[in-house]
C-alpha cells in the first residue's frame, strides 16, 4: 500500500540533484550528465542559484558545505563562512550609538565565503572546467531567467527604500524603475559580465587547477576585490538602526581569507552517525536534540502525533538554550562541546522534559562556564520578548522583506555525496556594487556588541550562523544528505526529517510531505534577536485534535497554513546503489531530478 506524495520520489543509478529551485537543479544534473561528479555539480547549482534566488543568498554571500568523497572515504566540512573584518571591533561599533549590528547596511558585513568555499571544494575534488561550472550563471544571468513571485514582491515592496537610500540597487532589481513582474525574464548583465571576465582572466592559466587558483585571485585579491574595497570605502547608506554608516570591510581583509576544511562533528543514533558543522554553526544543537531524545520514546510516538511534536519542540528548546550561552568560533572561545553532547549531561537534561509545555530558556550550566551562562542570560533578558513572530521568512505567509537561505543536496554515480547550504548576500542585505551586479552580506548581525562572550564580535571571529547542513551515515556507510533554508528553523526541521525517516518505513518523498513545526522559544540569530517563550508554529495539516492536545499541554500554539513552513530537500543512496531523492511541494520552487 502507498500513500499520496505530492510528487514522485526521485529513484535512479546514474545521479540525483535536490535543489531549492528547479532550475539549479536542472543545471546540477546537466552538469553530471556532462561528466561532472557531484562536487561540480553542486557548484554549479550553487552559482545558478545565487541568480534565481537572488532574495535568498548571493555572490556576496557565505556557504557551509557536508561532503562525502568516495575516493578518500571521508566526510569533511568545507567552511566558506567569512570572518569579521579586522577594522570590525566592538569599541568601532559602540562608537557609531550601536547597542546590535543592523541585520542590513554596510556594517552588517563580514569577508565574503561562499566563492572561496566553491573554489576550494572544486580545486580538490571536481572534475570540469572552470567554464563549465560558471557557464549556467552567466547564462541566465545574460539572458534572464523567470523572476518567482516572491522576488518580485521582494523587490516591488523594496522599491522606494532602494530609490531613496540604495540608489545602486534599484538601479539593479528595477531597471528603466519599475520592479519586474512575476514569471517575466529578468537579467542582471552586470553580474554576467563580472563572471565572464572572471572566467577569461582565470584561463590565461595552464591547467584546470591553476585556472580555479586564478579565480580565487580574481576574487578576493584582484578587480572584484579591487571593487568591492573602493564601494565599501566611498558608500556610507541607511541601515536598519535607522542611522546611515559605513562599512570597515578592506582589500587587506579580502586578500587575508581563504576557506578552510574541517572534521565534522558527529553524533550516534540508532545506527546512523550524524555529521554536522562544529559550532560556528548551529548544527551540533541537531546533534543534541538527539542525545536528549535518547530514552524519551521517540521511536514510538506518531510522526505527526502531539507526543512527536512535544517531545522534538521540547528537547530543541533544551539544546538552543545551550546554542545561546555556549557556541561561537571555537578558534576564539572555548565551547565545551565534548560535555555538552555527552550521555551524562544529556540524561541530566533531559530530566528538564515533562508533561506540559516550558517557557523558561533553561541553559545547562557547564562547569568552568557559569559566569559566562550567567551573563549571556542578562544579554537574553535585556533583549526582551515579541509578540508578533521573530521568524525567518522561509514561510510562505510572512514577510517577505527578510533574506533567507537556499540549500543543495548532490549524489553521484560513484558514491560522492555533497550537503550545501549556500546563504547571504541576499538583494535585501546591503546596495547592488554597480561594477559587479552583487552586493554584500548581512552576517555580522550574528555577533554581539559586548565584550567577553561567545559570539562577541572580533577581528577574524566567525559569526555564529544558523547555516547547517546535514550528511548521516547509516551503519557506517554515507547515505543521507539533506537540509533545508530557514534560519533558526534549519536544524528543528532537519530533526523531524530525520527522526521520522529513522524511525517510521517512509521513503524521503512522504517524511519531507509530512506536517511540519518550530520553536521560536529562544532568542532568534538575526536582528533584533527576540524571542517567544512556549511558542510553537504548527502546520495545520496536523488536524484539530493533535492542535487541541498540543494546546492542553500549555504550548503557546500558532497555527499556519499547510504547505507554508519549511523547504527541505534530501538525497539518499542505498547499499546497492539505488539513489533517491526528494523537495518539499512548499513554495513551489524546490525540485528534485535524477536518472
Amino acid at each position: 500500500m502507498t500513500s499520496f506524495t505530492t510528487r514522485p520520489e526521485i529513484l535512479g543509478t546514474f545521479g540525483v540533484v535536490t535543489s531549492t529551485h528547479w532550475i539549479a537543479s536542472a543545471v546540477g544534473m546537466a552538469i553530471l550528465e556532462k561528466g561532472g561528479n557531484a562536487f561540480d555539480a553542486a557548484a554549479a547549482t550553487g552559482f545558478v542559484l545565487q541568480v534565481v534566488e537572488p532574495h535568498l543568498n548571493g555572490p556576496g554571500g557565505d556557504l557551509p558545505v557536508i561532503c562525502y568523497d568516495a575516493a578518500g572515504d571521508k566526510v569533511e566540512v568545507i567552511c566558506g563562512q567569512g570572518p569579521a573584518p579586522a577594522a570590525a571591533t566592538i569599541a568601532r561599533y559602540r562608537a557609531e550609538g550601536l547597542g546590535l549590528i543592523p541585520g542590513d547596511g554596510m556594517l552588517a558585513t563580514v569577508i565574503p565565503g561562499a566563492f572561496d568555499g566553491w573554489m576550494l571544494m572544486l580545486r580538490d575534488r571536481g572534475r570540469l572546467p572552470l567554464r563549465d561550472v560558471l557557464e549556467p550563471a552567466i547564462h541566465y544571468a545574460r539572458n534572464g531567467h523567470p523572476m518567482l513571485p516572491r522576488v518580485a514582491a521582494t523587490i516591488e515592496g523594496l522599491g522606494d527604500f532602494f530609490e531613496k537610500e540604495w540608489p545602486t540597487s534599484h538601479a539593479t532589481w528595477l531597471p528603466g524603475g519599475a520592479a519586474p513582474a512575476a514569471n517575466a525574464l529578468f537579467r542582471n548583465p552586470v553580474l554576467a559580465d563580472t563572471w565572464e571576465r572572471l572566467v577569461t582572466e582565470a584561463e590565461a592559466k595552464s591547467g584546470r587547477e591553476a585556472q580555479i587558483e586564478a579565480a580565487r585571485d580574481c576574487f578576493y585579491r584582484g578587480f572584484i576585490a579591487e571593487a568591492i574595497e573602493a564601494f565599501v570605502a566611498r558608500t556610507e547608506v541607511t541601515d536598519g538602526s535607522g542611522a546611515r554608516h559605513k562599512g570597515v570591510l578592506c582589500g587587506e581583509d579580502l586578500a587575508s581569507y581563504a576557506a578552510t576544511v574541517e572534521a565534522p562533528l558527529t553524533h550516534d543514533y540508532h545506527g546512523w552517525t550524524v555529521a554536522k558543522t562544529g559550532p560556528w554553526g548551529q548544527g551540533p544543537v541537531l546533534l543534541q536534540a538527539l542525545a536528549l531524545l535518547e530514552g524519551t520514546g521517540i521511536e514510538h510516538a506518531d510522526p505527526v502525533g502531539a507526543d512527536f511534536v512535544h517531545l522534538v519542540a521540547e528537547a530543541m528548546k533544551l539544546a538552543y538554550a545551550d546554542r545561546e550561552v555556549y557556541y561561537g568560533d571555537p578558534a576564539f572561545v572555548d565551547v565545551p562541546l565534548e560535555t555538552l553532547l555527552s550521555r551524562a549531561y544529556n540524561d541530566e537534561r533531559r530530566k528538564l522534559i515533562g508533561a506540559a509545555a516550558s517557557f523558561d530558556l533553561r541553559p545547562g550550566v557547564v562547569p568552568g562556564h557559569e559566569a559566562q551562562v550567567e551573563r549571556m542570560m542578562r544579554i537574553i533578558d535585556g533583549l526582551g520578548v515579541s509578540e508578533t513572530g521573530v521568524y525567518e521568512p522561509t514561510m510562505a505567509h510572512l514577510s517577505e522583506k527578510r533574506g533567507d537561505t537556499v540549500h543543495i543536496d548532490v549524489i553521484d554515480r560513484w558514491g560522492n555525496m555533497v550537503s550545501a547550504t549556500p546563504s547571504g548576500g541576499w538583494l535585501q542585505s546591503s546596495p547592488v556594487i554597480p561594477e559587479l551586479g552583487f552586493c554584500l552580506n548581512s552576517r555580522a548581525q550574528m555577533f554581539l556588541l559586548d565584550d567577553g562572550l561567545p559570539t562577541s564580535l572580533a577581528p577574524g571571529k566567525r559569526p555564529r550562523t544558523t547555516l547547517t547542513p546535514s550528511i548521516a551515515l547509516r551503519d557506517g556507510r554515507p547515505e543521507l544528505a539533506f537540509g533545508t533554508p530557514g534560519g533558526d528553523q534549519q536544524d528543528q526541521w532537519q530533526l523531524s526529517l530525520f527522526l521520522r525517516l529513522v524511525h517510521n518505513d517512509l521513503n524521503l518523498q512522504q517524511a519531507i510531505d509530512q506536517p511540519l513545526f518550530h520553536t521560536t522559544h529562544f532568542p532568534a540569530s538575526f536582528f533584533p534577536r527576540q524571542r517567544q517563550p512556549g511558542h510553537i508554529m504548527v502546520e495545520e495539516s496536523f488536524g484539530e485534535a493533535v492542535i487541541g492536545e498540543l494546546r492542553r499541554r500549555g504550548h503557546s500554539l500558532e497555527v499556519a497554513p499547510t504547505w507554508s513552513i519549511g523547504r527541505l530537500t534530501a538525497a539518499r543512496r542505498d547499499a546497492d546503489g539505488l539513489l533517491r531523492a526528494a523537495a518539499t511541494p512548499r513554495l513551489m520552487q524546490a525540485y528534485a531530478i535524477g536518472r
